[in-house]
């Protein structure tokens, strides 16, 4: 896969490994005739700039030759059964399961000491983390959850932790990747709850290759944006079924713009490398992709500003145009950050889209066509047609040579789109650090275009 990706000169950065890469769902663990020398692995596809992510859940396999299982339960770390004192056993992908109590703080510090070098074996500083089923998933429970009743740290029911309870081990999870690297953690949660904007990044769960999942990822990630939840996505493609090349390629031209952008499928989909789709289509999606890596730098400015201000990074088109009663039910369009409005193709075989224009100048921008708005019209589109413009009065920063990773852009030149406003002025921002550290310098500039200055 990660060949395949140089092969077609297709960019990406983290390849994902779902639960079949452990020793039977044994979490931290491996699968030896599959994964037989992982740190080399790991390093290896590292050598070329990109990272590597496995999936670790909140159950733990009951098995006494498990050393994680028996440590904990020596430690006396487990959620309790309605009697205080009998640990809690459920069913969940591996069977027979007892799930951590990180409620307790206790729990999250020793949790947190798992993903040492020397304790995940295998690992490496460029393995990161994905939390999933931590709601929790009971498959034996009632609501396919933990019973009301189950007894916690300080005595506490789980009618009172539940929603905090995947939250929790989240923030166990990524404090254990921020110890072994000393560095920003990559942790994805699935469970999430107020709060875990500062943890780390959630995506909408199981979602269907179908049109109509297609179409609803966008208020889903929008919504979860307003909420302060703004590192969020949808799976690209859809997590069940099998999507054809039409549809593929329409969710990858709008999943490009999910903050939280990845390709995710169940195991017993169709392979869906970008390239397998036939050749009316590979370029398609190669330039959907890159240009996900021509805008990082505006994508990079826009964390900057969520971070500090709360703003979401993908946003609704009444988040800018609050007193445009025509925009405020669309949910057919998006915002990336102020400079950027994203009409998306969402219906199998659309030859065009009813583009509609807030107040304003606006920029095509494939064509660099000016358009002022109010403006409503059809806009004609083939397979590579994603209706997208630039707001004018705005400068967005781009990198725009080609490279197979972000790392492999690190040193890249800048390249300022300058959008004038009917007055020929533009203002923008670019934010920049060393992508990694929590503590670095950085640099933040105003950029400020004028027709009307020497």
């Amino acid at each position: 896969v990660d060949a395949g990706f140089d092969a077609h000169k297709i960019p990406y950065d983290v390849l994902w490994l779902d639960i079949e890469h452990t020793d039977g769902k044994r979490y931290m663990t491996w699968d030896r005739s599959k994964f037989p020398t992982p740190r080399r692995m790991i390093e290896d596809v590292a050598s070329r700039g990109r990272k590597m992510v496995t999936i670790v859940d909140p159950h733990v396999k009951k098995d006494g030759g498990y050393p994680v299982f028996k440590e904990a339960e020596s430690k006396n770390f487990y959620v309790k059964k309605a009697d205080g004192t009998t640990d809690f056993d459920g069913w969940c992908w591996p069977g027979s399961s007892m799930y951590l109590d990180v409620t307790s703080p206790v729990v999250r510090d020793w949790w947190a000491g798992k993903f040492g070098l020397d304790q995940y074996v295998g690992s490496t500083k460029d393995l990161y983390i994905w939390n999933d089923m931590n709601e929790p998933s009971v498959f034996n429970g009632p609501e396919v959850t933990m019973q009301k009743d189950l007894i916690h740290a300080g005595g506490v029911e789980h009618r009172e932790v539940h929603n905090a309870f995947g939250m929790y081990y989240h923030a166990a999870t990524a404090e254990g990747i921020r110890r072994r690297n000393d560095e920003r953690p990559f942790v994805l949660s699935r469970a999430f709850f107020a709060g875990t904007q500062r943890v780390g990044p959630v995506w909408t769960g199981d979602n269907a290759a179908d049109w109509d999942h297609l179409r609803v990822s966008i208020p889903m990630v929008t919504t979860l944006g307003l909420t302060g939840l703004t590192f969020s996505g949808a799976d690209v493609g859809g997590f069940f079924g099998n999507p054809d090349a039409e549809l593929m390629t329409r969710w990858y031209q709008i999943g490009i713009y999910y903050p939280f952008f990845r390709g995710h499928a169940h195991l017993e989909t169709k392979r869906r490398e970008p390239w397998l789709f036939g050749d009316e289509y590979t370029p398609v999606i190669r330039d959907a992709i890159r240009r996900r890596y021509q805008l990082m730098p505006y994508l990079y400015t826009l964390f900057d500003a969520a971070s500090r201000e709360g703003s979401p990074v993908l946003r609704p088109l009444w988040y800018e145009f609050p007193d445009d009663p025509s925009v405020w039910a669309r949910e057919d369009a998006v915002m990336l950050g102020p400079a950027i409005l994203v009409h998306p193709v969402l219906h199998q075989g659309a030859d065009g889209v009813d583009v509609s224009l807030p107040k304003g100048v606006w920029y095509d921008f494939d064509t660099g066509e000016k358009h002022v708005g109010p403006k409503r019209w059809r806009y004609p589109t083939s397979i590579a047609d994603v209706p997208t413009f630039v707001r004018g009065g705005y400068v967005v920063p781009r990198r725009d040579r080609p490279r197979r990773s972000t790392a492999a852009m690190a040193g890249d030149p800048l390249t300022l789109v300058v959008a004038p406003d009917a007055n020929g002025d533009a203002v923008g921002e670019v934010y920049l650090d060393d992508g990694a550290s929590e503590t670095s310098s950085y640099v933040r500039r105003a950029v400020t275009f004028s027709k009307h200055k020497e």
